[in-house]
């Protein structure tokens, strides 16, 4: 009867958590750019509807808002993809 001997050769696995306090710290930030674009494009209606506003058109909800929503979503993909060097 043949026996199977087996070598037992365990590699220490350390496991980490996916993200790090950078990644961590890039998500707040992406989040709180994309809360200040949107915050921006909320408004300038007329609380009477027979009347315009020229607020509707303003810069900030027309430009700004829409490069800061964009901005907060690349921080966010960043923040995602992101790998901090290995320290040994």
């Amino acid at each position: 009867m043949a026996t199977n001997v087996s070598k037992n050769t365990k590699k220490e696995e350390t496991r980490d958590f996916a993200f790090h306090k950078v990644n961590y710290l890039l998500l707040i930030t992406g989040l709180i750019v994309l809360i200040i674009g949107f915050l921006l494009m909320i408004g300038g209606g007329s609380k009477d509807p027979d009347v315009f506003s020229e607020e509707l058109f303003s810069f900030g909800r027309w430009t700004l808002a829409p490069i800061l929503i964009l901005l907060g979503y690349v921080i966010e993909i960043v923040a995602i993809m992101y790998r901090p060097q290995q320290q040994e």
